[in-house]
């Protein structure tokens, strides 16, 4: 897999985070970096992910 086939968009971005989705002839995938640490996604288990969070919310 070549490089120049990514799209990468930058889905959000706070001081110490960021979220990055690629979309490749794979598919897509989620990228969450946190400091020193980058979790890759999948789809579904971004939407778990965001359940999570959000559910820690309150």
């Amino acid at each position: 897999m070549s490089n120049d086939n990514i799209n990468m968009v930058q889905v959000s971005e706070t001081e110490n985070f960021s979220i990055f989705r690629t979309r490749d002839e794979d598919g897509v995938i989620y990228h969450i970096e946190m400091g020193g640490i980058t979790l890759h996604l999948m789809p579904e288990e971004w939407e778990e992910f965001v359940l999570l969070v959000k559910g820690a919310d309150g």
